[in-house]
């Protein structure tokens, strides 16, 4: 009998995971919480929602859950893998206390001081007055200021001059913006360069890193425009390098891998450290503890080995003995997203097209719900258009001529998506 397996989450990332685990012969059921309209079709979608730690636990034991995979960063921090593994079930997650490498920046500074990874220049403050006067102390000049806690991707803020970094400070730590993620800021050097993302599987002293995917945030062409959870993705990405792809893996993934074994809160999971390329050399900007969205997209559809082995290995503490195979193939994924994100938009729009997309593109769902109209759009993100090529150009060429056949009010992607890599 296979096992029973919990995603918690409602992305277009829990619907590529749950594509990717029904492949598994070793997987019998897949449940997603709360899901959508697209997990619908390979899991049973259970109306429970990430930050209810309560009840998620509830529905484990009445689903007789015996495996979670933790893709999302909300759950973690909030305990559910040590609420779940008390239970006996077998996680791949971290514990919350791993996880503060997300969910609190200005732990995972100290941590990156104390094991010698590299990062920029950083100072952290909880104290608003001692924050301004630390500013106010040092030549004028640019900064960023982040929101210590998880803040749905928002809480970093660029800032080009001691007035802009004020008035961050104000919108953190006086109104609130970010709620209790904000009341602990960072405040460190802005750097200069190119970012690169990297992904690894990690069971707590092994960490066997993913392909490079490189995502886009900023909502329009050319890089303008508000930021986004991700605009779009694609793999391998260009720049990524031999060289530079073992310098990541020595000085990041590694000391990071040791480190947290050291300190007695082993990492297990999927570690995945967004990093500046500068002239100085790398530089994380920060970790994130759980699968990027919408890089997991492009990954999924290279990953050839059977995830569900891989991660169940992992949370044996015996991913070294499994091996993991990637496609030589490229793959580029274009977010169709609802008119206004990420700022307002407006649901329930009937998407059409669906049924028109090539057998070997997929389309994974994030913001949609099922109707008795047809499927509607559900949120800013609303689906992911993925397709695989010999070459990003023909990966590129087959993701947009399928987005293009699908269809609903106020609809709109970026055109430029791995636009001129390989071409």
């Amino acid at each position: 009998m296979g096992s029973r397996v919990l995603l918690v989450g409602a992305g277009a990332r829990e619907h590529a995971i749950a594509w990717k685990l029904r492949q598994s012969p070793k997987v019998d059921e897949i449940f997603v919480a709360p899901g959508n309209a697209g997990t619908a079709a390979v899991a049973t979608n259970v109306p429970v929602t990430p930050k209810d730690i309560d009840a998620l636990v509830r529905a484990a034991a009445d689903l007789r859950i015996d495996f979670y995979l933790a893709t999302m960063d909300d759950p973690q921090p909030l305990g559910l893998v040590d609420r779940l593994q008390a239970a006996g079930i077998l996680c791949y997650g971290p514990s919350a206390k791993a996880a503060q490498l997300e969910s609190s920046k200005a732990w995972a500074k100290a941590f990156m001081v104390r094991h010698g990874i590299p990062a920029a220049d950083s100072r952290t403050f909880s104290d608003y007055r001692a924050a301004c006067s630390y500013v106010e102390s040092r030549p004028d000049g640019p900064l960023v200021v982040k929101a210590s806690g998880l803040a749905a991707g928002k809480g970093a803020m660029v800032c080009n001059d001691s007035r802009e970094v004020l008035e961050a400070l104000d919108i953190a730590m006086v109104r609130k913006d970010f709620g209790v993620a904000g009341e602990t800021v960072v405040i460190e050097e802005r750097l200069t360069g190119w970012e690169a993302s990297a992904h690894a599987f990690c069971d707590g002293k092994t960490a066997v890193m993913m392909p490079y995917a490189t995502d886009y945030k900023r909502a329009g062409d050319g890089d303008i425009g508000l930021n986004t959870g991700g605009m779009g993705s694609y793999s391998p990405s260009a720049g990524v390098d031999a060289e530079l792809a073992r310098a990541v893996y020595d000085a990041v993934v590694a000391p990071t891998i040791v480190g947290m074994a050291e300190e007695g809160i082993p990492f297990n999971g999927t570690l995945f450290p967004g990093l500046m390329i500068t002239p100085g050399g790398l530089r994380v900007l920060e970790y994130n503890a759980r699968f990027g969205d919408p890089e997991t997209q492009s990954l999924m559809v290279r990953l050839e080995s059977d995830l569900f082995s891989i991660c169940e290995a992992a949370a044996q503490q015996r991913l070294a003995d499994v091996p993991v195979v990637w496609s030589d193939d490229a793959s580029v994924s274009v977010v169709l997203a609802s008119g206004g994100y990420p700022a307002t938009y407006k649901l329930g729009y009937v998407i059409e097209g669906l049924d028109a997309v090539d057998d070997n593109v997929h389309v994974f769902h994030a913001g949609t719900k099922e109707d008795p109209g047809g499927v509607l759009s559900n949120g800013g993100r609303v689906l992911t258009v993925t397709a695989t090529g010999k070459t990003i150009a023909e990966a590129r060429l087959r993701a947009y001529d399928n987005a293009r056949r699908i269809r609903f009010v106020d609809m709109f992607y970026r055109k430029d998506i791995a636009a001129g890599i390989d071409e």
